[in-house]
Parts: structure tokens; C-alpha cells; sequence
């Protein structure tokens, strides 16, 4: 497997920031994107602080995707589409990674919001030349931040339409989970993975855990 530099878009929020921990912990060098560059700087020093030897930057989001071969968009989903279409150019002809997750929350609790197409779908729409593939989407901030060498008690499922880039992606969440990720299918089925989410905050808030999603039957 290539090992491109790797961005993060997001990379100062909970999920972007300990996505990058992983891969920079795992020997990919990392660059942590935000709309305000100085965020950046102060959370990739963050990660260096705990991985002194590792190889990580931050800069505004689009030098940072400027700079990386793979993208990963860890944003929320509000002004999601706006700031993909401000990328464009840096996204082009890249494998974009997206774990965002269109949620919305009322009295009720968490739930996925009805949408036409996935927060992946939408990008891959905005940026018609990326390779993009969904995945990451379930995996506790908390829990990447964590000590834990491998987050082996679940799996990353991955979609996409392109499959030397969905690979790219089941092998990079060896730095995740110690194990490929599951080929989950075509890119349209980001519509299921993404508000599965909701469903894991839930029981995460019923019996204050940390859940994850793990796939019985598979040998890998």
C-alpha cells in the first residue's frame, strides 16, 4: 500500500483530531486542516506532544488538502456543502475519505436528518473527479483519543465506487482497529452508514459506553 500524506479537514474537532492521532501513531505523515490556521498548529502540536517523532503540521483546510494525496473530512454537516465546493480545486482527482454524519438532535434525542443523498454522495457530486469513500463514521472521538494500541472490539465500514481507493481505505483502518476494514459496498449506501450513528449515541447515552459496530462472521 502507497502511503500518501494524509489531510485532515476538521482536524480540530473531537473525531478529526483523534483520526489523525491514529494515522500519525501508525508512521503516516498528517496534516490537521481548519478554518483558522493557528487551530491547526495548536492541535497538531497536541498529537506531538504525545507522539514526539510523529510527522504532523496543521495549516488552513485549503493548504492543507493541497498538500496531502488522500482527504479526510471529518466536518460537521452544517455548511458541509459549502466548504467542499471552497476545496474543490485541492479535492480533484484525490481520494476524499467522509466520515461526516448529517444528524440532528431534539427532545427526543439523536436522529439521522432526511436527505436525498449522503453527506459522501454530496461530495462526490461537488468534486466530480474525487474518489470518494465513506468510513470512519462510527468510531468514538473519545475512544481514538484513547491509550488503546488497537480499537479491536469493532470494525470500520467502508463504501465506495472506486475500488482501488475503497481499498486504500479498508487498509488504512489497520490504524484504527488493527484489522482491515469491511467492504461495505457501493458508495449510495453511506445513506445507512451515516445515520446509524444516532442509533449509536443512543445506546451510548442508555448504557454509557462507548458502542462501536462490529461485523460477526468474517474472517479477517
Amino acid at each position: 500500500m502507497s502511503t500518501p500524506r494524509i489531510a485532515v479537514v476538521g482536524g480540530t474537532g473531537p473525531q478529526g483530531k483523534g483520526l489523525a492521532y491514529r494515522f500519525a501513531r501508525h508512521g503516516y505523515g498528517v496534516v490537521l486542516g481548519s478554518r483558522v490556521a493557528d487551530r491547526a498548529d495548536e492541535a497538531a502540536a497536541a498529537i506531538r506532544e504525545r507522539l514526539p517523532e510523529a510527522d504532523v503540521t496543521g495549516a488552513a483546510n485549503a493548504d492543507a488538502a493541497a498538500q496531502a494525496g488522500l482527504v479526510l473530512l471529518a466536518v460537521p454537516y452544517d455548511g458541509h456543502d459549502e466548504l467542499v465546493a471552497s476545496l474543490a480545486d485541492a479535492l480533484a482527482g484525490k481520494v476524499v475519505v467522509s466520515c461526516v454524519n448529517p444528524l440532528g438532535f431534539d427532545k427526543q434525542g439523536p436522529y439521522g436528518l432526511p436527505l436525498e443523498r449522503s453527506a459522501a454522495e454530496s461530495a462526490a457530486t461537488l468534486v466530480p473527479t474525487a474518489r470518494v469513500v465513506g468510513a470512519f463514521h462510527h468510531v468514538s472521538a473519545v475512544t481514538l483519543w484513547g491509550e488503546a494500541d488497537y480499537l479491536d472490539h469493532e470494525d470500520v465500514l467502508v463504501c465506495g465506487d472506486d475500488v482501488d481507493a475503497k481499498q486504500q481505505v479498508i487498509e488504512l483502518a489497520r490504524t484504527v482497529t488493527g484489522r482491515d476494514g469491511v467492504d461495505a459496498g457501493r458508495l449510495r449506501l453511506a445513506r445507512q452508514l451515516e445515520p446509524l450513528t444516532a442509533v449509536l449515541i443512543s445506546v451510548n447515552k442508555r448504557y454509557k459506553t462507548r458502542s462501536g459496530v462490529a461485523i460477526s462472521g468474517l474472517d479477517h
